[in-house]
């Protein structure tokens, strides 16, 4: 079958959160917030054990109080941002108000890096006349992280989980995601760095294309492969 659609995931595959240590120096340079050097490194380097950059790495170790949260944080914005501020909240930091600012900073565009190769091959399947969506599990809006990147014009339709009460693997969410598109699934190729959930898809008759969750530098032509399916 022609694929005459391309799905696309966010977080690891369009684009890429920047590093937990760059993360934590933008709040406290925002929040002026003095923290001696040395400090700072521990202190992402702990913050990413615990798991509390979104798109970062998964917990070290799940707190049982979280452990329900964290199997259905991408079903609502609040449940999102309980989740991951509780996580922080296992690393001490010198003001409580830095865990919400750190959540709010996840969600700029700045906290995001495009990989290398992202704003070609959406391009190239626009003007091929392919219907490109995003289809992710998340708690709040992307669009404007995708527009600021100059991605949004490329993109024709979003499903986000947050939206729908759904997440990735669940076949409707990728369901939805084709009917956006006005195609059926056997003519739609996903592509994500979770082979799991992104997966998913072809419990519907999608293709699956898997790209792996690297820093942008290191995957420089990770989407292009979508480009020799698609046209």
């Amino acid at each position: 079958m022609t694929i005459k659609g391309v799905l696309f995931d966010f977080s690891g595959t369009l684009l890429r959160i920047e590093s937990p240590e760059s993360w934590l120096r933008a709040v406290l340079h925002e929040t002026g917030t003095d923290v001696a050097e040395e400090e700072v490194a521990r202190l992402a380097a702990e913050l990413s054990r615990a798991g509390a950059l979104p798109g970062g790495s998964s917990p070290d170790h799940m707190p049982s109080e979280l452990a329900a949260l964290w199997e259905v944080r991408d079903r609502s914005a609040d449940r999102h941002r309980e989740l991951y501020t509780g996580l922080a909240r296992q690393v001490p930091l010198p003001d409580d108000a830095l865990y919400d600012a750190l959540y709010e900073r996840h969600m700029t565009p700045a906290a995001w890096a495009p990989y290398p190769d992202a704003a070609e091959v959406l391009s190239e399947l626009r003007r091929r006349g392919i219907r490109t969506g995003v289809v992710s599990n998340i708690g709040w809006d992307l669009r404007p992280v995708l527009r600021a990147h100059g991605l949004d014009r490329f993109v024709d339709s979003y499903v986000l989980s947050y939206e729908h009460g759904i997440q990735k693997p669940d076949p409707r969410l990728f369901e939805i995601a084709c009917e956006e598109l006005g195609l059926p699934p056997t003519e739609v190729l996903m592509v994500g760095d979770d082979r799991t959930a992104d997966g998913g898809a072809t419990a519907l008759g999608c293709t699956y294309l898997p790209v792996d969750h690297v820093p942008p530098p290191e995957r420089p032509n990770g989407l292009r492969p979508a480009l020799a399916s698609a046209g």
